[in-house]
């Protein structure tokens, strides 16, 4: 991973293969003209104050994600300026928001790519700016290429290996506020890019115990208790939703709890996260052009997993217990059959009329498991409905849950880290649609409004009195687009963010 250091060098004297300035466009006030933004000072006096007027000759406008790059001047170590753009100036006496340095540094860092060393004079107003621009650099510079032959031993992208390191300007390395935030945004950076390799990775080469293998040995590395239920243990302890689901495969479902324990928590949260490693659609088999990227139907135990790890790493004061339902939803002799009914570890039945909606059968199960700890809340994450991507779209994920107020506190916390989020409605109109002549409840209900249905069915598998959040990620878990931001095409590593700020926030007891 792109290493991160702290430097209150001047960019003119700095040897490095670039210097990272911000541009951004100008408040009404100034006709809406390029300006270049704090931090580059020293860059734009070695252009005699005239850097804004070169680099609109060049057609910068200052527009989020634009990167113009340019001849370093005279005297400097460095040889080439990179200018990227940060969107609008923001008003009198503001500061430009920790998203949109991030999403800057992020866009800088994949330019980058191929450079041994980079200088970033991005304006840094305190230790969270410094944070966001680490955090970005580390995710924008982020690269998968474990399966190309050229250039796989240098981690290249494109030919070229990330950025190499990255030097943050106007930061002092004994700075211990900015120095703890840099160290913050590296451990929830790298835990967050190893949920993106696990999305990445295919699913030939990431079954069910291949899954719980990863996490077994992180668990090992940085201390956190793990259980590992297999066929046998799942078939003894009940476990009928995530047996279900992974009977058609030749390869077994798991169920890995893992736990991190801090000796002065006062709380303790319990993070669920969906795991399917394929996603067939089972014997309601998925229609051509909807497989391709189903590997990716795991991003929320992925997300579970990086989190947990990451609070571990971060050494928070809370407890944080993490999920991960894992199966492989394939059709064969063996498959559940839409009619079938499964005795869930709740005890309930569930008639399954569809096999493609299995996710929310492997989380019923884990919710309920996770109920029985009676943790002062739950969440869980699941790439769970495509009626939540026609709600919201590609970059947006839905929130449910039994409590508004949790509900809010979680959308505030993802809205505070970058990820953009919604809250949604459990209408309970919506319920009956789930009712069955043969079994408890049903696995599917009205065809609108399935997101919010999917909701509703988990809501039935959480303990009573137990305070729960259900995040559908099944937009912006995959990016099949192109890169934007610090957000690669690919695995995103979605969630993963939010939860370790849920969890932070429980830990100065500031949660609600």
């Amino acid at each position: 991973m792109t290493a991160l250091t702290l430097s209150t060098a001047a960019a003119p004297g700095l040897r490095a293969d670039a210097i990272v300035i911000g541009v951004a466009k100008g408040a009404a006030s100034r006709s809406g003209d390029l300006v270049v933004a704090p931090g580059a000072e020293a860059v734009d006096k070695a252009y005699d104050g005239r850097l804004a007027g070169v680099l609109e000759t060049l057609g910068a406008s200052g527009a989020e994600g634009e990167v113009t790059k340019l001849p370093a001047p005279a005297g400097f170590k460095a040889p080439v300026v990179v200018a990227v753009g940060l969107g609008a100036e923001p008003g009198k006496n503001a500061a430009f928001d920790a998203e949109a340095l991030r999403r800057a540094a992020g866009v800088a860092a994949r330019a980058l790519a191929g450079a041994k060393k980079a200088a970033f004079a991005l304006p840094l107003t305190g230790a969270a700016d410094a944070g966001a621009v680490g955090e970005g650099v580390l995710l924008g510079a982020y690269s998968f290429d474990a399966y190309k032959e050229t250039g796989k031993d240098a981690g290249a992208k494109d030919g070229k290996a990330p950025l190499a390191e990255a030097v943050l300007l106007g930061g002092k390395p004994r700075d211990k506020a900015r120095k703890a935030a840099v160290e913050r945004a590296a451990a929830v950076a790298e835990e967050l890019n190893r949920a993106r390799d696990l999305v990445n990775t295919p699913p030939n080469d990431l079954d069910p115990e291949a899954f719980a293998a990863v996490a077994q040995a992180a668990a090992k590395e940085h201390g956190i208790k793990v259980q590992v239920l297999d066929e046998k243990a799942l078939t003894k302890g009940g476990y009928g939703g995530i047996l279900g689901v992974g009977a058609g495969s030749a390869a077994g479902p798991r169920l890995v709890k893992l736990s991190y324990t801090s000796s002065k928590a006062k709380k303790t949260l319990a993070f669920v996260g969906k795991g399917i490693t394929y996603d067939s659609g089972g014997i309601s088999l998925k229609p051509a052009g909807h497989n391709e990227t189903m590997k990716c139907d795991m991003a929320g135990a992925a997300a579970v997993f990086a989190a947990v790890v990451a609070a571990a790493r971060l050494g928070l004061e809370v407890n944080v217990t993490g999920w991960l339902a894992l199966a492989e939803n394939m059709p064969s002799g063996s498959a559940t059959r839409p009619g079938d009914v499964l005795r869930m570890y709740s005890g309930k039945t569930v008639e399954v009329l569809n096999t493609d909606a299995e996710g929310r059968l492997v989380l019923a199960d884990a919710l309920w498991a996770a109920s029985q700890e009676k943790p002062d809340a739950i969440i869980d994450v699941a790439t769970l409905t495509g009626a939540m991507m026609l709600a919201l779209g590609n970059r947006t994920y839905g929130i449910m849950a039994n409590d508004d107020a949790f509900r809010a506190a979680v959308h505030e916390a993802a809205e505070e880290v970058g990820e953009p989020a919604w809250p949604m409605p459990l209408p309970e109109h919506l319920r009956k649609g789930m009712d069955s002549a043969t079994a408890d409840i049903a696995n599917m209900g009205e065809r609108m409004g399935g997101g919010l249905v999917a909701g509703l069915f988990l809501r039935e598998f959480v303990g009573e009195g137990v305070t729960w959040a259900h995040l559908d990620i099944a937009g912006p878990a995959f990016n099949d687009g192109g890169p934007f931001g610090y957000t690669p095409k690919g695995g995103t590593g979605t969630a993963v963010r939010t939860l370790v700020r849920v969890a932070e926030l429980a830990a100065a007891g500031d949660l609600g």
